[in-house]
């Protein structure tokens, strides 16, 4: 998103990288270490502000709690991560199935379908 944008737009921004760690941290009620392990497995990738200080996003937070759901029930990092990144996946691929099935019938019920 363009620095231009209004600073509200910015903040009702899922993805807008508006948390730095410590407070990312303190949201979770976890540690700034909680959040680098789930980086380098890869489950979320928190963007950089220009002193390289990590930032997060909304979305990412969301992400991030599940999983420390998953590891506070004792679920090993590595694989709460690769959980929660199955559940985000199926969860897109339902979304699509819901998109392509109201397109379906739309296409089976519009004007030329002949159902008069």
């Amino acid at each position: 998103m363009p620095a231009d944008t209004p600073l509200s737009d910015r903040l009702d921004d899922d993805d807008y990288p508006a948390y730095t760690m410590g407070r990312a941290a303190e949201m979770l009620g976890t540690t700034p270490g909680f959040l680098r392990a789930i980086g380098e497995a890869r489950l979320i990738t928190p963007l950089r502000s220009e002193g390289g200080h990590r930032r997060y996003s909304r979305y990412q937070l969301r992400i991030a709690a599940r999983a420390r759901e998953l590891v506070d029930r004792g679920t090993p990092i590595e694989a709460a991560c690769r959980i929660v990144i199955l559940e985000d996946q199926l969860e897109e691929a339902q979304r699509i199935n819901a998109e392509y099935r109201r397109a379906a019938n739309e296409a089976s019920s519009g004007p030329g379908s002949g159902s008069s």
